[in-house]
């Protein structure tokens, strides 16, 4: 019980505390969103607009999708339900995997 407690724990401090991208405050009403732009190695770009509990993210090569937020330890991860994509975050760094062998496809992403 101890270890599932922890983790939750961290999901939350995850959801709610990175660098304020998904801070709610009490009095707003609806979802809030807040946009962050993603500078990434071999000139690559991610657009990531935050929700609640969600990610839409725009890829510099015209894909987007959006990603639930999925259990992380540290950081926050949006994953689709088989994990075949990951968009972690942790702080102003980023990351995005790819495929059943956890290619990273976008790597040393930092948020503008």
């Amino acid at each position: 019980m101890t270890q599932r407690l922890t983790a939750f724990a961290g999901f939350g401090v995850a959801a709610f505390g990175i660098a304020g991208l998904l801070a709610v405050p009490a009095w707003a009403e609806g979802p809030v969103e807040t946009t962050a732009t993603y500078e990434c190695a071999d000139g690559k770009s991610i657009v990531a607009m935050f929700e609640s509990d969600e990610v839409e993210l725009t890829f510099d090569d015209g894909r987007k999708l959006a990603l639930p937020q999925a259990m992380s330890g540290s950081g926050a991860r949006y994953a689709a339900e088989d994990d075949s994509i990951v968009f972690w975050i942790k702080g102003k760094t980023a990351f995005v995997t790819e495929g059943s062998d956890d290619n990273v496809t976008y790597k040393d992403c930092v948020a503008d």
